[in-house]
């Protein structure tokens, strides 16, 4: 009587899941200008899929083309809240974020526009900009609000955070609460918090050796040269919009910023005793030369023209390395930008003031999460007695860990409290723990 009662219970589930499913893919067939495939499903979901859906170059001008945007859909079920991802790059395989886990929600997971697949048959870059990047965000929210009628939530992670809190600030009322983590919002072209950040993180003794090191590295770049050149050779990487020399030199000054980001350890900073071929290695693991190479530049080509337009991004001090530097100017600090074909810009920083002031009053249902160690909260959204935000900064953590499953048991029944009050949710228990991402 029992097996006979597990087994209807066993297939019943299995027919309300097929029931969803059908009922999934019927929805999502009545979607206009949406394409998709059935992938594998994701673990604990009930139906995956891969969509195409149709976007214009210009949202307030539809005559001016078209192009098709990427975005994976994994559906728990329509009672069940959804958390929107706000991709900043490009996103090649379905992922399922921490967020979608711990709160037992559906996923739209949506690649940035101009990136990985989601492009234009001509690539116009004056397409690119926050204005048309949140308006894809609001099409795809109201294309699917039709068939997810609970709560929903927008999160995103590094560029990918700040494009969540752009998009808030566009369309404030298309989410319940936004959780960006590890979101840099700056304040300029050059943003100069990241300088002062450097004089304060870590302690002394650990800024001197990284100094140390930087200096290291430059004194003996004949040294270093004929090495960074071969495994140049080795990796297919190639220098022809930076020459190897200027490349090297960026990595160099790159150091400081890469090693605070991902939480780097001190004590394996090599000494002036350690051999050349060491420090190259070790220079390559946390601040690598290929990050300069032609080959990257190209892949990141969208996210430099942002940077250097709206968004803003930072520099490197040359003072203190004025007498060692070659080949990249010191009258100046060189910029952390790289533009597609060397094109020319004009940087308008008039969405990056006024997101800055809207963020000092705003007050509806953020979650910011930072991590205490990395460099990019040198930028991040300053924290303010409100109401309805709370902010995480999560010590000893970088951006590469600063996530709910790293957090402190305080730390974690705060954003507890505070998710099942916003989101009108009870979250389970399993979710509480799971420390899998």
């Amino acid at each position: 009587m029992n097996n006979h009662f597990l087994l209807l219970f066993f297939f019943g589930f299995l027919n309300i899941i097929s029931a969803q499913t059908e009922n999934i893919e019927a929805l999502l067939s009545d979607l206009p200008d949406v394409a998709f495939k059935k992938i594998e499903t994701a673990e604990n979901f009930k139906a995956t899929y891969e969509l195409k859906i149709k976007q214009p170059l210009d949202h307030s001008d539809s005559s001016k083309g078209f192009f098709y945007q990427k975005v994976f859909l994994s559906h728990k079920g329509f009672e069940r809240p959804t958390v929107m991802i706000t991709e900043g790059y490009s996103r090649s395989k379905n992922r399922i974020y921490e967020l979608s886990k711990f709160i037992n929600a559906n996923q739209i997971d949506i690649e940035h526009r101009f990136f990985g697949e989601s492009m234009p048959d001509t690539l116009n870059y004056s397409y690119l900009n926050l204005e048309q990047v949140t308006a894809d965000l609001h099409h795809i929210k109201e294309l699917f609000s039709s068939l997810y009628l609970k709560k929903w939530i927008s999160t995103g992670i590094s560029k990918g955070g700040a494009t969540t809190i752009f998009y808030r600030y566009f369309y404030p009322n298309d989410v319940d609460v936004s959780v960006p983590y590890v979101a840099p919002i700056n304040n300029a072209y050059e943003d100069q918090r990241i300088y002062s950040f450097f004089d304060t993180i870590g302690n002394e003794e650990c800024r001197e050796k990284i100094k140390a090191f930087q200096v290291n590295l430059l004194e003996n770049r004949e040294k270093i040269m004929p090495l960074l050149k071969i495994y140049s050779q080795e990796a297919s990487t190639h220098y022809t919009y930076l020459t190897i020399d200027e490349a090297f030199e960026y990595a160099v000054l790159e150091y400081p910023f890469s090693f605070w980001q991902y939480g780097h350890s001190c004590d394996l900073i090599p000494s002036d005793t350690v051999p050349i071929k060491n420090m190259v290695e070790y220079l390559d693991a946390v601040s690598s030369i290929s990050f300069f190479s032609d080959e990257s530049i190209a892949v990141f080509g969208s996210h430099y023209y942002q940077s250097a337009t709206e968004m803003g991004y930072y520099g490197y001090e040359t003072k203190e390395f004025k007498d060692l530097l070659v080949a990249l100017p010191t009258h100046t600090n060189p910029h952390a930008t790289f533009l597609p074909n060397k094109i020319n810009f004009k940087f308008n920083g008039e969405v990056l003031k006024n997101v800055n002031d809207w963020l000092k009053t705003e007050d509806n249902q953020f979650i910011y999460i930072y991590g205490g160690i990395d460099t990019w909260s040198a930028t991040a959204v300053p924290p303010a007695e409100k109401e309805n935000s709370e902010w995480f900064f999560m010590a000893g953590k970088h951006h590469g860990n600063a996530r709910i499953k790293e957090m402190t048991d305080l730390e974690k029944e705060k954003l507890i409290a505070t998710l099942e009050k916003w989101l009108s949710i009870k979250i389970e228990e399993s979710s509480k723990t799971d420390e899998k991402e």
